[in-house]
């Protein structure tokens, strides 16, 4: 956020908007968010980014899976669903648990698939 003096170009725009150009522009970068918060959104859309990270959160949808099983759904090396994976989880978007030997991934959140409904909803309304 600049704390600086609003610069005079922007400052004579909003004086034919507003009577406190200064004031508003104040208000203004009040609203904006800090680094922090836009850093945490920005690597959930990364990771939303890649159509085979898509995917593999549509298949969980139905449940906790494996990597072999996303691996053999998506046809892809596990090194490749590996990587996937790690950037979902990195992002929060997915979770992992070990059992025996096998470890296995779920959503962390439904506001994962609320992200997806909303892009086809979205996409939808064109």
């Amino acid at each position: 956020m600049n704390t600086d003096t609003p610069s005079e170009p922007t400052c004579y725009g909003l004086n034919k908007l507003v009577d406190e150009p200064t004031e508003r522009i104040e208000t203004l970068q009040s609203l904006v968010p800090s680094n922090e918060d836009t850093e945490q959104k920005q690597e959930i859309f990364k990771a939303l980014a890649n159509e085979d990270r898509i995917r593999i959160l549509e298949i969980l949808r139905e449940g906790e899976r494996c990597v072999c099983e996303l691996q053999a759904a998506l046809e892809a090396p596990q090194s490749t669903v590996a990587t996937h994976l790690r950037k979902l989880k990195d992002a929060g978007l997915v979770k992992s648990r070990k059992q025996g030997t096998w470890r296995l991934y779920r959503t962390a959140d439904t506001a994962a698939f609320e992200l997806l409904n909303l892009a086809e909803a979205m996409r939808d309304d064109e």
